[in-house]
C-alpha cells in the first residue's frame, strides 16, 4: 500500500538472501506501494527493528509508488494482498509478459494467501509478517532460479 511495512521488509529479506547466494548481479530487487501517501519515507520503525533482529537492514530504503515503467523493468511484480493485486492489475499494460500475482503463495506451506498489514497492530504483527516473508522469499528465489536456466 504505502511501501513502509510489508514491501520494504520483503525487499530487505529477499535482497539479503540473493546476496547470500551470490546472485545480486543477476537479480534486481525493488519495492513500491500502490498508494502515494508515504513517498520518500523510511520504513516503519517497527519493521526496521524486527528486521534488524534477524540481520536485515532496511535503513536505506525509501517508499515510492509503482510506476508504469516498473512493468517493463521487472519480470515479477508481487503484491502482499488481493486489494493491492487488484490495483496492480488495473494499471498493468497488456504488453506485460512477466508474473503478476501474490507474494505469499511462493511459500508452499503457507495456510493463507495474503501477508497481513501489521501497521495498525502491535510489534508481534511485524514478527509474524517477517516469518511469512522469509519463507516466501526462499520459494520465490527457487522459482526464479528454476525459471532462469543460467542462474
Amino acid at each position: 500500500m504505502g511501501n513502509i511495512c510489508r514491501s520494504p521488509t520483503a525487499h530487505g529479506v529477499f535482497e539479503s538472501i540473493v546476496k547470500e547466494r551470490g546472485l545480486q548481479e543477476s537479480i534486481h530487487i525493488d519495492s513500491c506501494g500502490t498508494g502515494d501517501w508515504h513517498i520518500g519515507y523510511a520504513p516503519d520503525p517497527r519493521a526496521v527493528t524486527e528486521a534488524a533482529k534477524r540481520g536485515y537492514d532496511l535503513g536505506e530504503l525509501r517508499a515510492r509508488q509503482v510506476e508504469p515503467r516498473d512493468f517493463g523493468e521487472f519480470d515479477y511484480i508481487l503484491a502482499m494482498d488481493e486489494k493491492n493485486l487488484s490495483d496492480l492489475k488495473a494499471m498493468c499494460p497488456v504488453t506485460f509478459s512477466g508474473f503478476l500475482g501474490l507474494f505469499l503463495p511462493f511459500d508452499t506451506a503457507a495456510t493463507v494467501r495474503e501477508v497481513p498489514d501489521p501497521y495498525y497492530g502491535g510489534d508481534e504483527g511485524f514478527t509474524d509478517v517477517l516469518d511469512m516473508i522469509e519463507a516466501a522469499s526462499e520459494g520465490l528465489l527457487q522459482e526464479i532460479c528454476g525459471a532462469n536456466t543460467s542462474g
